[in-house]
Parts: structure tokens; C-alpha cells; sequence
């Protein structure tokens, strides 16, 4: 067990809390490939949860706050200014975010149906836990706990996993766009019952350094994540690795847009005519999984494959529309 001091403070009743379920599956993320155990103090708790503490280190000795109720867990102080992350801090992306994730729940004629399909894809773990890499707002995190003994999303935004947590808390949250302009347009977001969960939990994490341990998940998933990554082939054995090696499930999607300002060139898992990785990106994931090189161990294989658009608007009258390439695959 992980041992826990307390102070107990109940006097912020409204505040956010990290679950203790999540305590026995957390390691260090700065010793990684060695996986070594968090120990907590806690300084604040609300009923079984804690709002304010701390998480370190007996081997590396770093410290990872928890700060009302999100914990912090980077293996460096300024992960989170990676390049191009301090937009994803803006508070207009994480409404953006928002629109594109739960823009079905807000009765939007023109908005598709992209969660649907990606909830369709998941497995149902009853009694295992879930883990959703880049996790954004959350939406797909709470798709996985409806059918997980819990579910935990990462993101290294502040922002986003703020928003997620309030909307875990309240089951509702109010957010506007641009509509033309200066004019914005609100919007009121109720999350159904359907997929109000107490087994969900969001924490700031680095998908390239994973602060879980090893065989923890049966179920895992990272949407549109992997070419917003500095080392994509690092992610696929991150997700791999905390996946169990048996009776497992994997949901994999990405738009492949890749980029030299993210992602090195040699790095890239596609859209290159040379090196090991050259040609699509799907099929090199596939390639990946399915054991090619021998990097992830046990292989996965792959039962369904597809292309699914999704939306992110910027006004009323402007909405990109991004189509991801997903595989789903087991072990």
C-alpha cells in the first residue's frame, strides 16, 4: 500500500478532488523505463478524495503537486511548454474543444456524429479499468468509464483537464464561441446520465512518459494524438506498456498531420518516401502493432479498421472538418 498522511480539511466542499483509486497504479514518470512507486501526503481531502497534497519520489526525489484536485505529474516543470502547448492553454481553444467534443449532446443539426462512432468502437471492461492518452475535454474518457471499473484521461493541458474534471464535478458547464466577429454565441452543455461517472479521474501528464505502471489497463485509447507528439514511436510503446498484455483492447486514430514544427522528420511514423517509416501513416501503425521490429511486446492484432470525420468550428460560419484514420486491436 502506499502509505498517506493526512491532514484532513473539509471546509471546501465545492472543491475537486483526485481519487485515491488511482494511487496504487501511479508511478514516477521522470525514472521511467524503471517504474518506481509514488508515495503521497496528503494536506486537504474531501470525503475519500484528496484536494491538496503532494506525490514524490523516494528514488529521483521530485515532487509532483496536487494542486485542487489535479495532479500534477510531469517529469520535467516545463513539459507543458512544449511547442505549440501554450495554445492549448488558451481558454477559447478549450471551448473549442468543448464544441468539437460535445457538440452532439448540444443538439447541433450540422455537427455529425463522430463520438458516436468512436464510443462504438470501445470495449466493455465491467470490471478493469480504462486509460484515454490526450484526452483533451474528456469526451471519449467519459465514454470509458460507463463501461470500465473506472476510467483516467491525461493531457498536458491544464486547461482541458479543468474543464473535464468541473464537468465530471457538475455534469454541466456553460461556454461560448465566435459567432461573427465580436458576437459570440453560448452554449450549455448538460452531460446525460448515461455518462455521469464517480469512477473517472483526469490528471496533467506527458503521453510520452506515462505515469502508470506497467499491465495496468485492459482498455486504451489515443485519438488524434500521435503527430501532435515529439516522438511518436515512443507513444505507441507508452500505450502499449500500460496496456495489459492480455485481454486487452487498443482504440487508435490519428489525422496524420504530420509536422516539422511538432515532430522531427525522422521521427515520423509516414509521409516520407525514405527510411523505415516511409509511405501512409496507418499502415506503418498497423505494421507497428502487429509486431513489426519487434517493439511492442506482446503484438496486438488488428480487427476493424476505418475513416472517421470529426469538426472543430472557429465562428458560426467557418468549421474544419478533419478525418482520422482509426484501427481498434486487441491482444
Amino acid at each position: 500500500m502506499i502509505p498517506i498522511d493526512c491532514s484532513v480539511d473539509f471546509s471546501q466542499s465545492l472543491a475537486i478532488s483526485m481519487k485515491q483509486f488511482l494511487l496504487p497504479y501511479l508511478i514516477c514518470p521522470a525514472c521511467l523505463p524503471a517504474e518506481t512507486p509514488l508515495e503521497v501526503r496528503v494536506n486537504q481531502m474531501k470525503a475519500d478524495d484528496i484536494i491538496t497534497g503532494e506525490l514524490s519520489c523516494k528514488k529521483c526525489r521530485r515532487r509532483f503537486p496536487i494542486k485542487n484536485g489535479i495532479a500534477i505529474l510531469l517529469s520535467e516543470s516545463n513539459d507543458y511548454r512544449a511547442v505549440g502547448q501554450l495554445r492549448y492553454e488558451e481558454s477559447t481553444m478549450t471551448d473549442r474543444y468543448l464544441w468539437s467534443h460535445y457538440g452532439d449532446l448540444l443538439g447541433l443539426d450540422d455537427y455529425g456524429d463522430a463520438h458516436t462512432h468512436w464510443a462504438a468502437a470501445l470495449s466493455c471492461h465491467p470490471s478493469l479499468p480504462s486509460f484515454d492518452a490526450g484526452c483533451a475535454v474528456g469526451r471519449l474518457t467519459f465514454e470509458m468509464a460507463v463501461r470500465s471499473s473506472f476510467a483516467v484521461g491525461c493531457d498536458l493541458s491544464h486547461g482541458f483537464v479543468k474543464a473535464a474534471r468541473r464537468l465530471a464535478r457538475d455534469g454541466e458547464m456553460t461556454f461560448s464561441l465566435p459567432q461573427e466577429g465580436n458576437l459570440r454565441e453560448s452554449f450549455t452543455l448538460t452531460l446525460p446520465e448515461s455518462l455521469r461517472s464517480d469512477t473517472i479521474e483526469f490528471v496533467v501528464a506527458d503521453a510520452l512518459r506515462i505515469p502508470f505502471a506497467a499491465n495496468s489497463f485492459s482498455q486504451v485509447a489515443s485519438l488524434n494524438l500521435l503527430d501532435r507528439v515529439s516522438y511518436p514511436l515512443a507513444h505507441l510503446f507508452e500505450m502499449s506498456r500500460v496496456a495489459d498484455n492480455e485481454n486487452a483492447s487498443f482504440l487508435f486514430a490519428d489525422p496524420f498531420s504530420w509536422s516539422p514544427d511538432v515532430t522531427p522528420e525522422e521521427f515520423w511514423l509516414g509521409g516520407t518516401t525514405t527510411g523505415p517509416y516511409q509511405g501512409r501513416g496507418l499502415d506503418n501503425v498497423r505494421s507497428i502493432l502487429e509486431g513489426k521490429g519487434n517493439i511492442l511486446k506482446p503484438a496486438w492484432s488488428i480487427s476493424r479498421s476505418g475513416t472517421i470525420p470529426w469538426n472543430m468550428r472557429t465562428h458560426c460560419n467557418h468549421c474544419e472538418v478533419i478525418r482520422s484514420q482509426y484501427l481498434v486491436a486487441a491482444r
